[in-house]
């Protein structure tokens, strides 16, 4: 794929003076842009590793704006996304996110819709293929393939590198090929598309997507024999439970939680039966500076 593609995708989606502008920034410089940000009131900003940056010529963001891009994400059928849309998000083709806030609307104490959106964040997905491959090599080292926690705060590239861990072993970059299962709840990892995945998941991976995550690891490993399963974000106790499940078939697993270290895993209540129960053998920590990453395996503590 040409690494400008995810860009242009994003962009895709902005009104067409915004896109314009987005379209206008140097080629160099759009390679290494993270999201796009509107914020009601305020000009569109791109974001960059070491920060954001508003966009030369930029108008003041309206809530006309902001109501066109969830048209143009969601093809004019907003209330179609409904259920993706009170979670605060939608994914649009090619595995973007677009993230929004604004004034809730509540039934019963959970969120049902949004009345008013007062900004939106579009994360935009991008594939680095090899990324993971000298992770998979450190993984392999002692022998057979351990399961695998990737724990980084927001934003620090844990899709992307589970991502092309997946694809790496799938493919056997580093071995035989192994065959994986993938529940891509909100469609980021392969951004299935008619059936296709959009982003390289390897030859032996089989996505399902739609579905919550829990519910996707168990379908996988019930009909599909696979001897890795992998799941992006760990956000409740369904998918623990499922983690347990699956582990105690013998099949390895690879997911992702948001934190910075072992202390934020043992210190959440969700995340601690995850150490307890030793569900994963290792954990790869994402560490940014200076707009790097860095990438960091432990044993996960007894």
């Amino acid at each position: 794929m040409n690494p400008l593609v995810p860009y242009d995708q994003a962009a895709g989606v902005l009104p067409f003076g915004l896109r314009q502008l987005a379209l206008a920034v140097p080629k160099t410089e759009q390679l290494l842009v993270e999201e796009f940000r509107l914020r009601a009131g305020q000009k569109i900003s791109v974001t960059f590793p070491e920060g954001e940056k508003v966009l030369p010529g930029s108008p003041i963001i309206s809530q006309s704006d902001l109501r066109t891009v969830l048209e143009i994400a969601t093809q004019s059928s907003v209330h179609t996304a409904l259920d993706r849309i009170r979670n605060g998000y939608i994914t649009i083709r090619g595995g973007h996110r677009v993230g929004m806030c604004g004034s809730a609307v509540t039934k019963e104490g959970n969120i049902h819709n949004f009345r008013e959106i007062s900004s939106l964040n579009i994360r935009i997905a991008r594939q680095i293929i090899g990324a993971g491959e000298e992770l998979i090599r450190e993984l392999l080292e002692y022998g057979e393939l351990p399961s695998l926690l990737i724990v980084a705060p927001p934003g620090a590239g844990k899709t992307t590198i589970l991502r092309d861990l997946v694809r790496g072993l799938s493919d056997g970059v580093c071995g035989q090929p192994l065959r994986i299962g993938v529940a891509d709840e909100r469609g980021e990892l392969g951004a299935l598309h008619n059936g296709v995945p959009q982003l390289n998941l390897g030859s032996h991976t089989d996505i399902i997507d739609g579905c919550r995550k829990a519910d996707g690891l168990m379908i996988r490993l019930r009909g599909m024999n696979p001897q890795v399963l992998a799941m992006d974000e760990i956000t409740s106790p369904e998918d623990i439970y499922a983690l347990e499940e699956a582990a105690g078939c013998g099949t390895v697993l690879l997911a992702t939680a948001h934190g910075g270290n072992l202390l934020d895993l043992k210190q959440r209540p969700l995340y601690r039966r995850l150490v307890e129960q030793r569900i994963f053998q290792k954990v790869l920590f994402i560490e940014r500076y200076c707009g790097e990453r860095r990438y960091r395996i432990e044993n996960m503590p007894c």
